[in-house]
């Protein structure tokens, strides 16, 4: 089962190693990992994708929360949340393709008549996957996406 974990950890040096060591290390497969610092420039946000059953990301949670840099992880795939990810597309120039994409709710941000565009789309991680899927491959020059990030619904926050 694929399990969104959010995890605030202190913003300084190898924290980011530290915890993908502890993955690699008993073999666990990060899907996606976004990163950036919160509000509190001394404390960021890590927001990872991985897959295993519910025994297997208590463990994950368990050692995480045992790492000194960690100070707190949440497993948000059980709650009621929102994730979004982003998706930048390069591609060669032709109306029709820019509109199609437009229509979906792309943003063009970059565009040379004749000669390309760049579309942006944010969305949930499954927009992103149907736009990919009808975007014909060939006309890409370039793409670049993110994992999702994830925030779980009410007026809680996920906080120091």
């Amino acid at each position: 089962m694929r399990h969104t974990i959010t995890i605030l950890v202190e913003n300084e040096f190898g924290v980011l190693t530290r915890i993908a060591g502890l993955f690699s290390a008993r073999g666990y497969n990060i899907e996606t990992l976004n990163v950036a610092p919160t509000l509190d420039e001394t404390v960021s946000r890590l927001t990872l994708v991985t897959y295993g059953d519910d025994k297997i990301i208590e463990q994950i949670k368990k050692q995480l929360n045992k790492l000194i840099p960690v100070i707190k992880t949440e497993d948000i795939s059980h709650m009621v949340h929102l994730e979004r990810g982003m998706l930048m597309l390069k591609m060669i120039d032709a109306g029709e393709r820019r509109q199609a994409l437009q229509d979906a709710g792309a943003h063009i941000i970059d565009h040379d008549e004749g000669n390309y565009f760049i579309a942006e789309f944010t969305g949930a991680p499954e927009a992103i996957d149907a736009i990919l899927e009808q975007t014909d491959a060939e006309y890409i020059i370039e793409m670049t996406r993110t994992g999702p990030v994830g925030m779980r619904r009410g007026s809680k926050g996920f906080v120091v």
